[in-house]
């Protein structure tokens, strides 16, 4: 009877052992902060990959790729003054970029306005502060087959696509800001 208790509690301690194991592997042993519930949105892809070229522009007309980016984490956002939740999300984005400066946020416009109606359209709007970017061809859109928007692409030093969120998300959240900021400095996983 005593060899049987005895055969219980073993297969029951390496059936812990186990979950423990499996729960250690899941979780990175570099792994850092977890994505906080404000950027539930931004979901991570299961292959990082290098978006399809596309061409926008930035204040001055000068033709502009996202290559030109490389070396810095970037949070590609795709926008249009016609886009509710777009224009809510837009000073969220500004003060994302004000207080993690590291993190490139490179807002383009999707509408059919020229910068300076765009330039004015985010000063208006409480995001002065975000660079001036247009894609009046729409080259973003064709590329990467939106089919709505606000959609915001968080790409790694390398170029490649880290994570997507189709919808607006809550980037000025301070949980989301010591994420990105943690991100963008090579600390979380």
């Amino acid at each position: 009877m005593r060899r049987h208790h005895l055969v219980i509690i073993a297969v029951v301690a390496l059936a812990l052992i186990g979950i423990a194991l499996y729960a250690m592997r899941a979780q990175g042993v570099h792994e850092t902060a977890a994505r906080p519930d404000a950027l539930a949105k931004l979901v991570a892809v299961d292959r990082p990959r290098r978006l399809p070229a596309a061409a926008f522009f930035d204040a001055k007309g000068e033709r502009m790729s996202l290559a030109s980016f490389n070396g810095h984490y970037v949070l590609l956002n795709l926008w249009a003054t016609w886009c509710g939740p777009c224009v809510r999300e837009l000073p969220a984005l500004a003060k994302l970029q004000q207080a993690v400066p590291s993190l490139s946020i490179v807002a383009v416009s999707e509408g059919r306005e020229n910068a300076a109606d765009t330039e004015r359209f985010l000063k208006s709007h409480g995001a002065g502060s975000l660079h001036v970017y247009t894609d009046p061809d729409h080259a973003f859109l064709a590329a990467l087959g939106v089919v709505g928007l606000p959609l915001s692409v968080l790409m790694d030093e390398k170029g490649l696509e880290q994570a997507r969120a189709e919808g607006p998300a809550e980037w000025d959240n301070p949980e989301a800001i010591t994420y990105m900021r943690a991100l963008a400095a090579g600390k979380n996983g």
